[in-house]
């Protein structure tokens, strides 16, 4: 049976249409910069798209984050621009912690300026020498007497610079613990990040004698672990969702290039081999985006339980979206090679797809643990249970 998607997520998609369309004028300016395009800030802004990264009891628009609703948005703003893709996806990354478990006076304080914009949030895992190994993470609190001492480091941190806030995970005791750590804190420092293939608003965050309160710890001491794999289990798959759209947005630039483009007496699209390019690639198109919207809408439902579902989704689409980008310069020949044309930016922002919210790899890893777990357990089963 085919996914349609109701009214309701249809109208968000045309909320996101409307902001893409207003954004399309800044989006080469955009793209290229690694701080916030307050141009791109007040149109996201002013579009009220971001009340869908919080719960409605801040502000949001809906009870809890619907990860279908991210994922329709993050679809077709990527096709537009990866910067304003990332602003949108980044306020409920940053918060989803915060609004899970932190505490009544602290969501309060914080959430319904995510929800509005007025505050840009963050979310600080990955370390100069611990990327997907969390566990192994060195940045630690320790009490001072009375006082909760935050030292240590985090690493190409998405918002870095902009945010009003992190969500910090840090060692405490034997355990995992994550922290609201404001941007003015004293001890924190902000440096850039190296430029990257594509320009994003990232930064190395360190942590000097920060002073923590206990009332910032989101959740219990040495639960951290849970919120992150929370996070994860909602907004990884709405990578899937930014990487289909950013796949379309390649896609229909090089049918538009192959259906005009004459060489050899026809159009490209008609000889052999450009044609075999363009049928392979819409074929994994389409194949991701159902995959993408099963995942998602599984993960409205109930995402601890489709975490599986979400990394083949993120897996197959920011793949499929390296392959039909490099497909579609390869058609478009030396006009795909043309700093900041379409092509030219769709490629380079594909890239970072198949790293960032876990490695293609390291989510292979996870699918396999989980596929055999499964399997193992399903012939465990007496024959009246699996009935």
């Amino acid at each position: 049976m085919a996914f349609e998607l109701d009214k309701t997520y249809l109208a968000i998609r045309d909320e996101a249409i409307e902001l893409a369309a207003a954004a399309e004028p800044f989006a080469v300016e955009a793209d290229a910069m690694s701080t916030v395009h307050e141009g791109m800030r007040k149109l996201l802004a002013d579009s009220g798209l971001w009340t869908l990264t919080v719960p409605s009891r801040w502000g949001g628009r809906f009870d809890s984050v619907d990860p279908l609703a991210v994922c329709v948005v993050r679809e077709v703003l990527m096709g537009t621009s990866a910067h304003l893709d990332s602003l949108f996806a980044l306020q409920g990354i940053g918060s989803f912690g915060l609004a899970r478990a932190g505490s009544d006076a602290l969501r309060d304080r914080w959430l319904p300026q995510v929800a509005s914009g007025d505050v840009l949030a963050g979310l600080g895992l990955t370390e100069q020498d611990t990327g997907s190994d969390l566990k192994n993470i060195v940045t630690e609190v320790w009490r001072d007497g009375d006082r909760l001492i935050l030292d240590g480091n985090k690493s190409f941190i998405s918002n870095g610079g902009a945010a009003g806030f992190y969500s910090v995970l840090a060692r405490e005791d034997a355990g995992l613990s994550l922290f609201l750590v404001p941007a003015d804190a004293p001890g924190l420092t902000v440096t850039p990040t190296p430029e990257i293939i594509a320009p994003h608003v990232l930064a190395e965050l360190s942590f000097d004698n920060v002073e923590v309160s206990e009332t910032n710890r989101i959740g219990d001491p040495g639960t951290a672990m849970d919120h992150v794999l929370a996070t994860l289990a909602v907004f990884r798959v709405s990578v899937a969702g930014a990487s289909i759209g950013l796949a379309q947005a390649a896609l229909d630039e090089t049918a538009r290039h192959a259906g005009t483009r004459i060489q050899f007496g026809r159009p490209l699209a008609r000889l052999g081999a450009v044609a075999d390019m363009l049928g392979a690639s819409w074929a994994e198109l389409e194949a991701a985006r159902l995959l993408t919207y099963k995942a998602a809408d599984s993960a409205r439902v109930d995402p601890a339980a489709s975490i599986h579902l979400s990394s083949m989704a993120k897996l197959v689409a920011s793949e499929a979206a390296g392959h039909i980008t490099d497909r579609a310069v390869q058609i478009s020949g030396r006009f795909g090679l043309v700093r900041d044309s379409k092509l030219e930016r769709l490629y380079r922002q594909a890239r970072p797809m198949r790293i960032y919210e876990g490695s293609s790899e390291v989510l292979r890893l996870g699918i396999s643990k989980t596929l055999v777990a499964t399997v193992l357990a399903n012939e465990a089963q007496t024959p009246a249970e699996k009935r």
